[in-house]
């Protein structure tokens, strides 16, 4: 017994037609032209079929007729076809500038909706970038590395470097500091430090 479910969407209605009819309607590729007032046709070819309702054939044709592949379909020099694929007289100019106008508002809706759901794509990946930073811990600044002193080359003095007025350096333990040497007492040296301060110390404390 034949399956005599209805069919549940215009894809599956003109699906049906095709395999109905195949010399009018077709599934892929550039769609024929249709003979002006074929919906009454099928109506009436198709009134006894269970599957089918003129209100599902209606809707399934009118989709069938705004897709673009129909649209590419309606150009000059092209005929309208019946049922059984016979000639029906060729399209009139103002079908065809209503079918090209139709399709180039189509693609227009299309690319507009494109770009929207491109942007909307954007703008939810910057909030998800967003969102996740917020959640990062924050790191902190790593303390600024200190400047190391380069420590500078000094070297002993020689004997006839120690003389009164002369200017050296003396070994204070922590570093060398710049002094004058203000009077000798054997190898005990009287210096004079850059702030005023004066000191003994041993000869062999002094640099250069």
């Amino acid at each position: 017994m034949e399956n005599s479910e209805k069919l549940a969407n215009s894809k599956e209605v003109i699906a049906y037609i095709a395999e109905r009819f195949p010399k009018c309607f077709i599934l892929e590729g550039e769609a024929k032209p249709l003979k002006i007032g074929i919906f009454q046709d099928l109506a009436e070819r198709l009134s006894d079929d269970p599957k089918v309702s003129k209100t599902q054939l209606r809707a399934g044709l009118r989709q069938y007729t705004s897709s673009w592949r129909y649209l590419h379909g309606v150009k000059p020099g092209a005929s309208r076809v019946d049922l059984d694929g016979n000639p029906c007289g060729e399209l009139e100019e103002e079908h065809i500038e209503h079918a090209k106008a139709t399709l180039e508002e189509s693609k227009a809706k299309v690319a507009t909706r494109r770009k929207e759901q491109a942007k909307k794509a954007r703008e939810e990946a910057k909030a998800k970038k967003t969102a996740r930073a917020a959640t990062l811990p924050k790191r902190r600044p790593q303390p600024a590395a200190k400047k190391v002193e380069q420590p500078v080359e000094t070297r002993a003095l020689n004997a006839d470097e120690i003389t009164v007025g002369n200017n050296v350096s003396v070994n204070m333990g922590k570093g060398n500091m710049p002094a004058t040497i203000v009077e000798i007492n054997k190898d005990d040296v009287r210096i004079r430090l850059s702030n005023g301060l004066q000191m003994v110390v041993k000869a062999e404390n002094l640099r250069s």
